[in-house]
């Protein structure tokens, strides 16, 4: 079996030039000698090497081919002959070798799947195509998989695997949503080169169930849909930044082996908070210049078009701020085979010695093999002209029998390429192509080509003589070129003359003649000049030339090489431009062009505008009317008007308009007639005949109009035929048994004389019968009574008046009076498409029976009655046209399970036909809506009863309803989701066993055989333990507790179902920091059911140490840190005792710097001892006040301020209070019941409220004392500026705290 072959096909079949060490001939592109000269087959069109086919296409294989005498065309099928003959699928097209493989009809692509090869013959030799691997495209369905939902953290990376389809050729990848949207891509999301979707970091708006990869295959146009895939981000406080992770390619190191002329891609991309950011380098070198880009924000490295210089490491870096990571991809550029110098075609005389020359690169090197006419040479017919010398053919002495065509095949492991190249062997006399007497003309002192264009075989020699007798040219002062061109460098007046042109050879010899005209060179004698000129001025520029007297010269003006403003002050002269009332924006350069059919000249000049001198202000205004009008020459249809202009008040009259008055049908109305130039004072005007004329002319100028001139003496014109006939004459009947023919009559002076009347003819067309004619009166309607229904009739409407007739009208078909049509539409079918769409089909009714113009269908359709629910209701028929003579349509907006009825009705421009019999049809099932109503009643403490009413549109039998629920704590964010299935005849459910003050969202929907409808959401809270504890559940310590979930008693007397969901685990969260030099205020938040015995563990950051452990007093939220080192990073958390492994994430914080100490004793000042003795008398004075209020029932501040605020248990909550917000309910704020941690008088006890750090936990500015008491609520200063105006700064009590628990 042959190698890998390649054809590197010829654009021109027979440009054949090859210039080596013996020179071969070159065949001119002419085409009367190419239709002579015999030559061997060469390829000139063929299908690509790796052929994908459209499997639902027929298949065309191109193979086509040139030669003298005409090639034939043969196939190999998988390396053996293919007998086309044979497979009637099969055929090769006319005068062609392309195959056309039928699979339109039957035939199957995947059963002429294999490597094919063209050959082309003739008398002197084969070529051959290359191997063409025909596959037909692939387009495979997904595989099909069960995808979990990702619920990934907050800041974490994540791959979505796309994991395509194998296809042929493969598809391309994108990711799109479920309207379609692509998906949105950045530096921190984006897709890779193998299709998957990469997150650097998530954040929450990442959340969604709609990532749908979808693959596209171009070739069937196809696209497959991947399944949804669903994306939750669950957020954690504070979220944790991380340095650069590679999440593609792995490792340190990879390689990568691209081809020569290929693209090279190189992908990184990384995980990271913040999102790194991609650097890429060549070590040891530079990216190439003008063929590198990058692509996906950077993370893409495209070098286009590369070549072996390119191997190399390539290194991605990524880098936030946290640090970097990077890979070293090691590159290595292979080659196919690609041609040094390609096999070309040789000419040769019977005698003459040649080479064929294949060199070919490639990494690695190729081998190089020869074929003769498609057979390997080692076994081909031996011709002693022949010697192959590894890349070389040598041919010596060759004769005609050497003619063939030699295929050279230059292969390694990444491909080949295959030449065809023949040699062929003429002996033909010389030939001179060049016509016979061809004239050449050039200008004096220029060169001097003459061409003599020539072929023969052996190469004949070329001589030029001039004059018929003239000696051989020889010398200096010509060029004789290899083509046979003569070439005189300098052409003078005496050059001018005959030449011959001789071409011999051994075969015989032949001549030709051309002539030679030397012409005088274009001058400009005068060239224009630079000019100065005043603004409003005239200025001229000169340009004189002088030329060949046998060349015709054209004059062009440019204006800073551009064409001339279009502006009537431009004058273009013979042999000047002028340029009247000169403006600044004519300041610039101007250039005279001479061209003439030989060369071009050019000159050019400068205009300057400078200001003009003041002169006094000119009053413009509209022209004066014109007078004294007089008509002379009056004639039967002509007369002519002269006037004299008025005064043009400063501005020249550009034009007059000429208007006339018909005092005969018109008077008093004034129309327009013509307008003449300004320059102009007396006009031609055409007249029609019967009208009394009158005439006014108006002056107009840059100002405007001029008053109209008085009337001119009035002018009555002959009488005359008609000379038009009606206008818009149409035949349309009103009744079926009339015609109505009308017309636009015509206009008074349109007559052309007394008595105007109208001959109204018509006839039924294709009857052989007679015009019926009708003289009316001045009207434009006529009706014809006892018509046919709907006959089409030929309609004429003739002028006439006392003079005669109008020329013979032109003739209009129109059709009298349609009537209802008579048939119904047969043979209605319906085509239920799904539950909502139908499509219904109907036979066209016979165009006889329409009796009028068809205008189309129309389809009324009603529903009969709901499958469902068995109940009827008033019917709303609903009607759709269908345009034309359509014999379909879609009926749109069907309501599911249910029954319709339908019929159809043919409809003309009288009305509409009968109908068709009623046709029943049925939708099928399809989702439901929404349940009607979703009530959550009866809150207690661990138990919410749902109600609910069926959907509006069930669209079927309803299988069942869909409950989900999940906790919503008080960052709004969402817990487990437990999912219950009800069965279809319920309507109440009660939940049990749930948390305590608890916020849960519901989610209900129903379902019938086809799927879930539409759902709704409700939102509940269980209501607070009255005993302020939280009571284990049942399970606890197994990891979930049961939930009842009871049904109505009404529908229901069996034992209730219990249902086992995920428990909501207790966590702390929120861990903030307030430091100062030497201590720090640690506060947290706590979530679950049990109060637990709190620790703090600490220690400096960074450091390998082990944690040191405080163990907090009680249940409280908070603690504070002493004896820290000032300016010193240190690390926390708090944890639980009991509970293993129950601890909240790292928090870091820095204790302020020490404070250098002051140099100067203050309390020794005596400015500040004053001070102090002022200060005491002032709070002596302040407490002998407050006393006395405090005995009279007075309130001192604090206490204003407690009595300002109101228990916070029944405040609103805020979200500065770590509670619900947006979710609050009127349950959650009532006030507290027996048993409450606080007080009836409404005051907070102090060893519950004096260490909460609520309100002053953000920063190392709050004011605390040693002990961690907070100084800052009594002493008058604002500690903290609220957010919003409704914040309070008060700190909360703890029942408020318990509220967040959730």
């Amino acid at each position: 079996m042959m190698k890998k072959k390649s054809i590197s096909a010829s654009k021109a079949s027979l440009v054949i030039f090859l210039c080596q060490m013996i020179s071969a001939l070159d065949v001119p592109l002419d085409s009367k000698l190419l239709e002579e000269l015999s030559q061997p087959p060469t390829i000139t069109q063929q299908s690509p090497k790796d052929y994908i086919v459209d499997p639902r296409e027929n298949i065309v294989i191109q193979c086509e081919a040139k030669g003298k005498p005409p090639p034939s065309f043969s196939w190999t099928r998988n390396g053996t002959h293919f007998d086309i003959d044979k497979d009637a699928q099969v055929t090769m097209k006319p005068n062609s070798g392309t195959l056309v493989i039928n699979i339109m009809n039957g035939g199957k692509a995947e059963a002429y799947e294999g490597v094919y090869q063209c050959t082309a013959r003739n008398e002197r030799g084969a070529a051959i195509s290359n191997n063409i691997v025909i596959r037909p495209s692939r387009s495979p369905l997904w595989t099909k998989e069960k995808l979990e939902p990702n619920q990934v953290r907050e800041g974490d990376s994540l791959v979505l695997h796309c994991r395509p389809p194998v296809g042929l050729p493969p598809p391309i990848i994108f990711w799109m949503d479920n309207a379609f949207q692509r998906l949105p891509q950045s530096e921190r999301v984006s897709q890779g080169l193998n299709g998957d979707l990469y997150f650097s970091n998530v954040q929450p708006e990442d959340t969604r169930e709609d990532y749908i990869c979808y693959a596209r295959f171009n070739h069937t146009q196809t696209i497959q849909q991947k399944q949804p895939i669903s994306v939750k981000v669950f957020s954690t406080k504070p979220v944790t930044e991380r340095q650069p992770v590679l999440l593609t390619p792995t490792g340190s190191t990879s390689t990568k082996v691209e081809l020569r002329g290929n693209v090279l891609l190189l992908e990184c991309i990384a995980a990271g908070l913040p999102t790194p950011v991609i650097r890429w380098i060549k070590e040891g070198g530079e990216l190439p210049v003008n063929r590198t880009f990058f692509e996906n924000f950077k993370k893409t490295l495209k070098i286009i078009d590369v070549s072996e210089a390119d191997s190399g490491n390539y290194k991605c870096i990524a880098r936030n701020m946290l640090g970097s990571v990077h890979h070293v991809i090691s590159v290595t550029v292979k080659a196919a085979p690609y041609w040094i110098t390609a096999p070309r075609n040789l000419v040769l005389s019977p005698g003459e010695d040649g080479t064929l020359i294949c060199r070919a690169n490639g990494n690695p090197k190729p081998n190089i093999s020869w074929f003769a006419n498609g057979v390997p040479i080692a076994i081909a017919p031996e011709d002693p002209s022949r010697k192959v010398d590894g890349d070389t053919i040598i041919f010596s002495h060759v004769q005609e029998r050497s003619s063939a065509v030699y295929q050279c095949n230059a292969s390694n492991e990444y491909g080949y390429l295959l030449a065809n190249a023949f040699v062929n062997v003429l002996a033909e006399p010389p030939r001179v192509l060049t016509p016979a007497n061809k004239l050449y003309q050039v200008i004096a002192d220029s060169p001097a080509l003459l061409n003599c264009a020539y072929f023969g075989s052996p190469k004949p020699e070329i001589e030029w003589f001039k004059g018929v007798k003239g000696s051989i040219l020889r010398g200096n002062e010509y060029v004789f070129h290899d083509n046979g061109t003569l070439e005189i460098p300098v052409a003078q007046k005496d050059s001018t003359g005959t030449y011959t042109c001789v071409a011999r050879n051994e075969l015989g010899k032949v001549q030709n003649e051309v002539r030679l005209e030397v012409k005088d060179p274009t001058m400009i004698i005068k060239q224009p000049e630079y000019k100065v000129i005043q603004r409003y001025g005239q200025v001229s520029f000169e340009c004189i030339i002088k030329h060949d007297s046998t060349l015709l010269p054209t004059v062009i003006w440019l204006k800073d090489n551009d064409e001339l403003p279009d502006d009537e002050r431009f004058l273009v002269g013979k042999d000047n431009l002028t340029i009247m009332n000169v403006t600044d924006k004519d300041d610039g350069t101007y250039t005279c062009i001479v061209n003439t059919t030989l060369d071009s000249v050019s000159a050019s000049a400068v205009l300057t505008v400078v200001a003009a001198p003041p002169t006094p202000a000119i009053i413009y205004a509209r022209p004066n009317p014109p007078f004294d009008l007089e008509l002379t020459g009056q004639l039967e249809r002509s007369v002519e008007l002269s006037w004299i202009p008025g005064d043009e008040n400063n501005s020249p009259i550009k034009n007059f308009v000429i208007e006339y008055e018909d005092g005969l049908h018109e008077p008093g109305v004034w129309h327009y007639q013509t307008e003449v130039p300004g320059t102009q004072t007396t006009v031609q005007l055409k007249l029609s005949p019967y009208v009394n004329y009158s005439f006014r002319v108006i002056a107009v100028n840059e100002i405007g109009r001029s008053q109209p001139s008085e009337p001119s003496e009035q002018y009555l014109t002959k009488s005359a035929n008609p000379d038009e006939n009606p206008s818009n004459v149409q035949g349309i009947g009103s009744e079926p048994d009339n015609l109505v023919i009308t017309w636009e009559s015509l206009k008074g002076f349109q007559s052309n004389g007394p008595g105007l009347q109208y001959k109204v003819s018509w006839r039924q067309k294709d009857v052989d019968d007679e015009w019926t004619s009708v003289i009316v009166a001045n009207v434009s309607k006529y009706i014809v009574s006892g018509t046919p229904t709907f006959v089409p009739y030929e309609i004429k409407v003739q002028a006439l008046n006392d003079l005669g007739y109008a020329p013979e009208p032109s003739e209009v078909i129109g059709h009298s009076g349609e009537d209802l049509p008579m048939v119904a539409p047969g043979n209605v079918q319906v085509h239920v498409i799904n539950s909502t769409l139908a499509k219904v089909h109907w036979d066209p009714v016979p165009l006889k029976t329409v009796r009028g113009h068809l205008q189309g269908y129309k389809v009324y359709y009603w529903k009969v009655q709901s499958l469902s629910r068995r109940s009827r209701r008033h019917v709303e028929k609903k009607i759709l046209t269908f345009r034309g003579n359509k014999t379909f349509g879609m009926l749109p907006g069907l309501e599911p399970y249910s029954s319709y009825k339908l019929n159809v009705r043919v409809v003309n421009g009288k009305g509409e036909g009968p109908a068709s019999p009623d046709k029943v049809f049925k939708t099928p099932e399809g989702v439901p809506s929404s349940p009607s109503f979703l009530k959550i009643t009866n809150p207690t403490l661990d138990s919410l009863t749902l109600e609910w009413g069926s959907p509006t549109h069930p669209n079927g039998v309803l299988t069942s309803y869909i409950l989900k629920f999940q906790p919503i704590n008080n960052t709004h964010e969402l817990g487990p989701l437990v999912e219950i299935r009800i069965p279809a005849n319920e309507s109440s459910l009660i939940l049990k066993n749930l948390n305590y003050s608890t916020r849960y969202k519901f989610y209900f929907n129903a379902q019938t055989s086809v799927g879930s409808g539409s759902q709704i959401t409700e939102e509940a809270v269980t209501i607070m333990d009255e005993a302020g504890i939280l009571r284990p559940a049942v399970g606890a310590g197994k990891g979930y507790s049961e939930i009842l979930f009871a049904t109505s008693p009404v529908m229901h007397t069996v034992r209730p179902t219990f249902y086992k969901v995920q428990p909501l685990y207790p966590r702390i969260r929120n861990v903030t920091t307030a430091a100062a030099e030497t201590y720090a205020n640690i506060s947290w938040e706590y979530e679950g059911p049990d109060h637990a015995n709190f620790y703090v563990e600490y220690g400096v950051a960074g450091r390998k140490e082990d944690w040191k452990k405080e163990i907090v007093n009680g249940s409280r939220s908070f603690f504070v840190l002493k004896g820290l080192t000032p300016g010193t990073a240190y690390k926390v958390r708090v944890g639980a005792e009991g509970l293993s492994g129950f601890r909240s994430s790292e928090d870091v914080f820095e204790t302020g710097p020490a404070m250098a100490s002051r140099q100067i004793d203050i309390a020794t000042q005596g400015w500040f001892i004053g001070l102090m003795c002022a200060v005491a008398l002032l709070i002596l004075i302040l407490l002998i006040v407050c006393f006395i209020r405090r005995n009279k029932g007075g309130k001192y501040p604090v206490k204003e301020k407690e009595d300002a605020h109101a228990d916070p248990e029944i405040q609103p909550m805020k979200e500065d209070d770590g509670t619900f917000g947006e979710y609050s309910d009127a349950e959650d704020h009532k006030p507290l019941k027996k048993g409450s941690r606080t007080p009836s008088d409404r005051t907070v006890k102090k060893e519950d409220s004096d260490d909460s750090l609520v309100d002053y936990g953000e920063g190392v500015n709050g004011q605390f004392n040693e002990d961690g008491s907070f100084i800052g609520q009594y002493s008058g200063k604002k500690e903290k500026e609220p957010a919003e105006g409704n914040e309070s700064s008060e700190a909360p009590s703890p029942v408020n705290a318990m509220n967040s628990f959730v």
